[in-house]
């Protein structure tokens, strides 16, 4: 059955020395970017992409968000760049990489739109990759509701990344997370609480079809369907500063309702668990096919291998599996058949 590997990372060559040339030595997460030999080196990302059958790739470039490295007019350079650099390797290898996703400068207010219209309208990208907060800011945040209307205009999907780094601390008592909390608890609750923001500023009453795809299975909220269903139902309740009842009753749907109109992707790092609990939560129409490649213990093809064999053994009907694995991506992304 063909794959389609939605949400994946790439250095390209020229965005790679770009980047180096603002950072200056890479330290902390990508640093460990910079150590994945499939990161940088597309022989090496063919011979594991070769090892499945029918098996291709959504490019979009690797963590650092730019904003957090670079200027904003560096932002618009290296965003263009890697647009540049993707665009071309769809162009030359289409059969293995279909598409490619835009890294938009979104620390750059006032290019940013200008910049997503080029990467769509000008270098084909299938859609856009924001993260879960920009610099500290919410989505939700005025400055980037431009980007929303026009993803929503165009029918284009938008991807979120999470983006949370050490300086997130653990407690208010402390300067900094401790022990890779920040990633391991600190990623999924980023994404969530970048997901909530989205419903309860009325985006998706804005826009009712927008589509958005969340990384690593809908961060936490699939399994906290109780809390984000029944739980929200009950919003203001708990609250004295601010009455949220008005916001419960201005919204057009139940909280929980907002949060299965996300996408989720299979990149769970190989858990079977988190596979379940996300498809029965979303529905195999809201789920895609990803892998996280090429971030895994063995620098690639582990957790392509693991996602692979999780979804092959699901029981659901082929017509299901069809949909995570690459129809779902054709429809959202607009590819052929």
């Amino acid at each position: 059955m063909r794959k389609i590997d939605i949400f994946n990372h790439i250095w390209p060559a020229r965005f790679y020395d770009r980047l180096r040339d603002v950072t200056g030595k890479m330290t902390d997460i990508t640093r460990r970017s910079e150590a994945v030999p499939m990161m940088t080196d597309l022989d090496e990302r063919f011979r594991v992409m070769d090892r499945f059958e029918d098996y291709s790739q959504i490019l979009s470039l690797a963590s650092p968000p730019l904003e957090i490295v670079a200027t904003p007019e560096q932002q618009v350079l290296l965003a263009r760049i890697g647009s540049e650099d993707m665009a071309e390797l769809c162009q030359k290898y289409p059969h293995r990489f279909p598409g490619y996703i835009a890294t938009v400068p979104m620390g750059n207010p006032e290019q940013v739109l200008a910049e997503t219209r080029f990467a769509v309208e000008q270098l084909g990208a299938a859609g856009i990759q924001v993260f879960s907060n920009v610099k500290g800011k919410p989505l939700d945040h005025p400055d980037f509701l431009p980007v929303f209307d026009y993803m929503a205009a165009i029918d284009r999907p938008l991807w979120i990344h999470p983006a949370r780094g050490a300086s997130f601390a653990d407690y208010q008592t402390e300067q900094r997370s401790l022990y890779e909390i920040w990633w391991t608890f600190g990623w999924p609750y980023d994404t969530s609480a970048a997901m909530a923001r989205l419903v309860f500023s009325k985006l998706f009453d804005r826009h009712p079809h927008i589509k958005i795809i969340t990384h690593h299975g809908g961060g936490m909220i699939p399994f906290f369907e109780g809390r984000v269903g029944p739980g929200w139902d009950q919003l203001g309740s708990r609250t004295s500063h601010t009455d949220y009842s008005v916001l419960l009753k201005e919204l057009k749907r139940r909280p929980l309702d907002y949060f299965k109109l996300f996408y989720a992707d299979t990149a769970v790092f190989g858990s079977k668990a988190a596979t379940l609990c996300s498809l029965a939560f979303f529905g195999a129409d809201h789920v895609v096919f990803a892998t996280d490649a090429p971030f895994d213990p063995e620098k690639g093809p582990m957790y392509i291998r693991e996602t692979i064999k999780i979804l092959d053994a699901l029981e659901i009907s082929e017509e299901d599996r069809a949909k995570i694995y690459y129809r779902n991506a054709q429809r959202l992304l607009k590819l052929p058949a």
